[in-house]
């Protein structure tokens, strides 16, 4: 028999710190960073009809690395309205690569780093995307890279990107379990 597992008695939730963009927050001896006005964090695996997984190469400035990524994005609060998160999916994979998908399917949500924020990942799975822009990014400081690359090659093709010095994200792998997955 297992041990219930004991929750921590949940105190007040004090702001340490805040910018326009994040807070930082003390709850009891645990200290977090939230963003602000964000109601969620989305994720696009998009997939063109000749299985290529479609992916963006940008530089982030806290890893000071080019980074391989899928497209990504936050879903707003605007006029204190939650943006939808298929709705924010949509935006993000059109802006970020230049590809419109007609079906988002929802594949699952959770924390990516629970020890530091409180941020939620919603992940979509989109097939059969076409390109229909150009992409890149929508913001003036974003320069985003698309690549569309043949998933029977991506590991190779990741292992050349990381060779080149670029960080390949996570979630790139949890893309290529999912594509592989529906492929079946």
């Amino acid at each position: 028999m297992t041990e219930p597992i004991s929750t921590p008695e949940l105190t007040a939730i004090k702001v340490l710190f805040e910018t326009q963009h994040l807070r930082l927050l003390r709850r009891g001896s645990w200290q977090y960073v939230e963003r602000r006005n964000v109601h969620g964090v989305v994720v696009v695996i998009p997939m063109t009809e000749h299985d290529e997984l479609v992916l963006v190469e940008q530089y982030r400035i806290p890893v000071a690395a080019q980074v391989i990524e899928l497209a990504a994005g936050l879903a707003d609060i605007i006029d204190g309205q939650p943006e939808p998160l298929e709705t924010a999916a949509r935006r993000e994979l059109l802006e970020e690569t230049g590809y419109q998908a007609d079906r988002l399917e929802y594949l699952f949500a959770g924390p990516p780093s629970p020890g530091l924020s409180n941020e939620i990942l919603t992940f979509y799975y989109a097939p059969n995307v076409r390109r229909v822009a150009a992409g890149g990014g929508a913001d003036a400081d974003e320069a985003i890279h698309v690549h569309t690359v043949p998933l029977a090659g991506v590991e190779s093709w990741l292992q050349q990107q990381t060779d080149l010095g670029k960080a390949i994200d996570p979630r790139v792998y949890v893309a290529l379990y999912v594509a592989r997955l529906r492929q079946d």
